[in-house]
């Protein structure tokens, strides 16, 4: 039986065709890390049910049986689905399966009837009224799927109430969130409900509802396997070898890339475990985040402590602080953003710039010392710096770039977006067509701070390769994949090459030192993200 009283129990959902296959699941699950798994029976095939008792028996770990008879078996009755439905959960029960799972909303026919009042009354069936009641080894998880609308907190209370008095041991719910500010209160009910709660977010915005369950007090959270990936749905590898949610608890702070979209991020596999190295109690998440103004009008507390800003919000990003750094001020671009906790205001920073730049003078240092040469003075002063990209990153680029001494050309689709930055920096813009043709007598420098050449898109690169003869070094913020097309090419026709990952990891380090006003372990996250990356 599981735990009831261990922090967090991690459970995988099996849909499988056979009960062969749903064994040889349930083992990978295990070995993968789950605690619990459960069989969702409806999709499977089968002519009897019997057929189920050696699946049952079987089974190697705990386990939850869950049948939606308006999910099985489209071409049959729904009298005739209900009555498998409930001969599934008799079978179940008689062979202490530790749960059986019913949905509230009563599609179990005739057996129930749900009244005005919201109460769940068992009709004259003496045998369910016996298997939902007298089942001295298996607990009940009464389930409702609340779809559409935005689910408050009072809406979400009632409803959990209700389902209270169907003698429910655990509460479920499965909740399709059109956006991330609709799980606050999700939230709220977790930190509050008196009864186990199963809270589940559908879709890809729903994905911290699992991850952040065990600190606002969730009974459990469901982890997909590797091999069989769920949209919003965290891998068991990710809980247990990235989020170690076995590390959360109620005072965890939270942190987390707030970004759409938000999948290509590589920020919870460096900063998790640069929380844990320091011994700093904190989980940092992705966040899909459409309305980032929206966000913040929701996410008022202090237990959401620090944010990376990501596209594309990092310019929105500074109307949202109460507080802004006079560098970010003037890039007009923020990438970071933290809770203070003395007064619980928002003070946006950004770490793009210096991380980006100096990644670039490095380079650039590192060949002049080759070739017996280099000076106090920055290698980018006098020096033509081609900018491709307007955006938060790119303004960071720019302004990183003035502030050393080059002269700035700015490309980007949007041509009066290149003309704002290039005026901002006492640049020149250029139509992003005249691009692969543009040559100036100074020695060149590009940076690509668009998204061309990011996954899955990584077939593509800003400039060909003929083109890149012309530039001395060239910086590719994309780090998805490690090695851009762009970057491959141009070291292909001999030019420096600085990675986007090098950006990436000073950057990170950067945030962390905001996120924990300490100090951040530079060798263990750079470490880190060179294995793992």
């Amino acid at each position: 039986m599981v735990d009831s009283q261990k922090r967090v129990v991690v459970c995988t959902p099996l849909e499988c065709e056979t009960a062969a296959e749903m064994l040889s699941s349930m083992e990978k699950a295990r070995e993968e890390g789950a605690d619990l798994v459960e069989f969702r029976i409806d999709s499977m095939s089968f002519s009897h049910i019997s057929q189920l008792h050696k699946l049952f028996q079987l089974r190697t770990l705990p386990a939850i049986v869950s049948f939606r008879a308006d999910s099985w078996n489209a071409s049959s009755s729904e009298d005739r689905n209900t009555s498998t439905c409930l001969q599934v959960m008799r079978l179940a029960v008689d062979l202490n399966v530790e749960f059986v799972e019913m949905d509230y909303e009563c599609k179990v026919g005739s057996y129930y009837r749900l009244e005005s009042n919201g109460t769940l009354q068992v009709a004259s069936d003496t045998n369910m009224a016996e298997c939902v009641y007298n089942r001295p080894n298996s607990k009940l998880i009464v389930s409702s799927y609340v779809n559409g609308g935005k689910p408050s907190p009072e809406k979400l209370g009632n409803l959990i109430a209700c389902m209270q008095s169907t003698g429910a041991d655990v509460i479920k719910l499965v909740i399709n969130v059109e956006y991330i500010t609709d799980l606050a209160s999700v939230f709220k009910i977790l930190a509050h409900c008196q009864v186990p709660l199963i809270a589940l977010a559908v879709g890809s915005r729903g994905l911290i509802s699992q991850l952040l369950g065990p600190k606002f007090g969730g009974f459990l959270v469901y982890g997909s396997l590797g091999d069989k990936t769920v949209p919003g749905m965290p891998t068991l590898f990710s809980l247990r070898h990235v989020y170690k949610l076995e590390y959360i608890n109620a005072e965890t702070k939270v942190f987390g890339l707030i970004s759409n979209p938000v999948g290509h991020s590589k920020g919870p596999i460096l900063h998790n475990p640069a929380f844990r190295h320091t011994g700093y109690n904190g989980i940092y998440v992705p966040m899909q985040v459409d309305d980032i103004k929206a966000f913040f009008r929701t996410y008022t507390g202090t237990d959401f402590a620090g944010f990376s800003v990501g596209i594309p919000h990092k310019e929105a990003a500074v109307g949202c602080c109460d507080e802004v750094h006079p560098l970010a001020k003037s890039i007009g671009a923020v990438n970071t953003i933290v809770r203070r906790p003395t007064d619980g205001k928002l003070v946006g920073y950004n770490t793009d710039c210096e991380a980006s730049i100096s990644a670039i003078e490095d380079a650039l240092r590192e060949r002049q010392a080759t070739n017996g040469g280099g000076s106090d003075a920055s290698p980018l002063a006098g020096k033509t710096f081609v900018l491709v990209g307007a955006g938060g990153a790119g303004r960071a680029l720019a302004f990183g770039a003035k502030s050393r001494g080059a002269h700035v050309i700015v490309f980007n689709r949007n041509y009066e977006r290149a003309k704002s930055l290039a005026h901002a920096v006492s640049g020149k813009a250029l139509p992003y067509e005249s691009l692969e043709k543009f040559r100036a007598e100074k020695v060149m420098i590009l940076a690509n701070a668009s998204a061309v050449g990011m996954e899955p898109n990584s077939d593509q690169t800003p400039v060909s390769k003929e083109a890149l003869k012309a530039y001395e070094l060239v910086f590719d913020a994309v780090y998805t994949p490690r090695n851009t097309r762009l970057l491959q090419e141009a070291k292909e026709v001999g030019a420096i090459v600085v990675s986007g990952l090098e950006m990436f990891i000073r950057q990170a380090i950067g945030q962390f030192r905001l996120f924990t006003g300490g100090l951040a372990p530079e060798a263990f996250m750079r470490k880190l993200v060179l294995e793992q990356f």
